[in-house]
């Protein structure tokens, strides 16, 4: 068993928002909803690996009423401490807030935490 993706959850009409945090912040590739999808809004994101395998699936829904996540998330790793340094700083750069307090405390990787454009926690990994 794989996991195909992880879906999170943004009011009606947060799709700009989402695309700043999972396209521009995040690097993650915007990939169009099947058409019989599509009509009920939100966005859908990819990551790659070097060999274009799909290797991370966000799925962004919208959700009436909204509530954001606060504490169920997803989780992204990256291959190094300075990518993941890079990823927090291209967020801020983006305006998102980047929570690095901590960083040290699940063994074997550094992280943070942040949230999306809707409010949604996500977390970024990378193996220490």
């Amino acid at each position: 068993m794989r996991l195909h993706h992880v879906q999170v959850a943004c009011p009606r009409g947060g799709e700009d928002a989402a695309r700043a945090f999972y396209a521009t912040g995040l690097k993650l590739t915007e990939v169009a909803k099947p058409p019989e999808l599509a009509g009920r809004g939100g966005c859908w994101f990819r990551g790659y690996d070097e060999d274009g395998a799909v290797v991370a699936e966000i799925h962004v829904g919208v959700e009436d009423p909204f509530a954001p996540a606060r504490k169920a998330h997803p989780a992204l790793v990256v291959d190094d401490a300075a990518t993941l340094d890079a990823t927090a700083d291209r967020l801020e750069a983006t305006g998102f807030a980047v929570d690095r307090t901590e960083r040290e405390t699940f063994s074997g990787y550094l992280r943070f935490h942040t949230r999306d454009g809707a409010g949604n926690r996500v977390e970024v990994l990378a193996p220490a």
